[in-house]
């Protein structure tokens, strides 16, 4: 049913596969500290344009929701 070096070539594979695993990791960790990072003042800006935007086009979805459920009512009398 098993084959006498099939256990080994099974943990051959294994360790294969996980010493592709270890180069893809060691280079995301290096493509990563090439990578510029923000300032927290940066961050904070941005963090709160996103936040204003959001705001902004949730009450300007909402005001229009608003205005043309009253313009359907009126058509459908």
């Amino acid at each position: 049913m098993f084959e006498a070096g099939a256990g080994k070539t099974r943990m051959k594979k294994l360790l294969e596969q996980l010493g592709r695993a270890r180069t893809f990791l060691a280079d995301v960790h290096g493509e990563l500290r090439k990578s510029s990072w923000p300032s927290r003042g940066e961050l904070l800006e941005s963090t709160m344009m996103v936040i204003l935007s959001v705001v902004f086009f949730s009450v300007f979805v909402g005001l229009s929701d608003s205005v043309l459920v009253a313009f359907v009512k009126l058509l459908a009398r």
